[in-house]
This record gives C-alpha cells, structure tokens and sequence, in this order.
C-alpha cells in the first residue's frame, strides 16, 4: 500500500514541480513521471545532507524538490 502512495505524492511533485518550472516543464505526463523519478532523486538528496523527517507533507516537499532539480538538469540538455 506504501508503494501507490509514494507514486501518488510523487505525481503530485511532478504536477507542482512542472508548475513552478515555467518554461522547464514537458508537458503533464512527461512532468508527472519526473515526479516519481523525483520523488526518489529527493529522499536520496535529502539523506546526503542528514535530513530525515517524517510525515506525508514533508515527503511532498522532497519530492517537489527532487522533481525541480530532475526538470531543471534535464531542461540544460532540451533544445530550444
């Protein structure tokens, strides 16, 4: 049961990640997948720097978080 809800918050990062990215987004499927890709960039980030918290809210910062660095390394490579 984890496992559909860390998809769940990781295409809702995705859908806000693609949000606050104006410009950095590709569009609503591609963004939504990011965010699951995202989700788990975020929790890897997170335990680098020693930060572990719990809770579903915060797990939908560090999922945003991750997507937003997801879209924007791959909006370096994105022709214009």
């Amino acid at each position: 049961m984890n496992i559909i809800l860390y998809i769940l918050v990781g295409i809702l990062a995705g859908f806000l990640a693609g949000k606050i990215m104006k410009g950095g987004g590709f569009g609503l499927i591609v963004n939504l997948i990011l965010g699951v890709i995202g989700g788990f960039l975020g929790g890897w980030l997170m335990s680098l720097v020693g930060i572990q918290k719990a809770g579903l809210l915060w797990e939908l910062i560090v999922a945003v978080i991750g997507a937003i660095v997801l879209l924007w390394v791959i909006s370096l490579f994105k022709k214009k």
